[in-house]
């Protein structure tokens, strides 16, 4: 089966306005995302944005743009705006890779999208790594996840989950200090690459923020709580780190120079 990649790229950031367009190793960011996505087996590769300096930058280097509205509350939104402009079929699979991971491993898009293949039940696949700190554990920027045996999700949640009641019974730890992890049972940290049906796209946009998602501020949620599965799946490389401050942006020039990719 054939997918499509969507890049959601916003020009506004509170952190790093003008993100996507940020210059790494001679190319903006988003060029560097859109030649990753067109490494993997993607039919297609698509930016969507909201912003007239994006679209003009993209086009530039030959990418295909889709121009969204301004006013969508949440990323999977503009994916809904996407697909429905472009006619895909209901069964045809979608994967959201975010503008600002100029490192995105193609391996890791091709994961996502095989899963929705080899699950049909998934309305939705995700992906997440395995946690050895504990102290990314109690981070609430963390976002932790449970899931079954077939990889299908429980739930997400920013605090530690599942709840080691029995080695964590002399007390309520608040925080990672002096608090080690059971061996008995692995902690995994989700992470935020998806990969959709376009028929739960349509559902999505038409169903109101679940209590569980404006607690913990986490979209998928909506999705559990509305009862479509989502597949998780270790992701079968270690993914680096995306672009959210001014020192992560450092740290990709230096490695995107040292690997000579702004000389191809």
């Amino acid at each position: 089966m054939s997918f499509t990649v969507v890049i959601p790229a916003r020009y506004a950031s509170s952190r790093l306005p003008g993100k996507p367009l940020a210059e790494i190793a001679g190319k903006p960011m988003i060029q560097h995302v859109c030649e990753r996505a067109g490494e993997s087996r993607a039919d297609r590769v698509v930016v969507a944005t909201d912003d007239e300096r994006i679209q003009r930058v993209c086009k530039a280097f030959g990418a295909e743009v889709v121009m969204t509205s301004p006013n969508h509350a949440s990323g999977t939104d503009r994916l809904e705006e996407v697909a429905r402009k472009l006619g895909f079929e209901p069964d045809h699979r979608v994967v959201n890779v975010q503008g600002d991971e100029p490192l995105i491993p193609p391996d890791l898009i091709n994961q996502v999208a095989d899963n929705l293949e080899f699950f049909p039940e998934a309305a939705i696949a995700t992906l997440c790594e395995r946690i050895h700190d504990p102290e990314q554990v109690f981070n609430p920027n963390v976002v932790k996840v449970v899931f079954d045996h077939q990889g299908m999700a429980h739930y997400f949640s920013r605090a530690p989950i599942p709840w080691a009641r029995d080695h964590w019974q002399n007390g309520t730890p608040l925080s990672a200090v002096d608090v080690s992890l059971p061996d008995n049972i692995g902690y995994f940290r989700h992470i935020g690459i998806y990969g959709y049906r376009v028929s739960v796209l349509g559902q999505f946009v038409g169903w109101a923020p679940a209590p569980t998602e404006i607690t913990e501020s986490l979209e998928q949620l909506r999705a559990l709580y509305n009862g479509a599965r989502i597949h998780v799946d270790v992701a079968s490389v270690n993914p680096p780190a995306g672009v959210d401050t001014e020192s992560d942006l450092q740290r990709v020039r230096q490695w995107l120079e040292r690997e000579g990719e702004g000389h191809g």
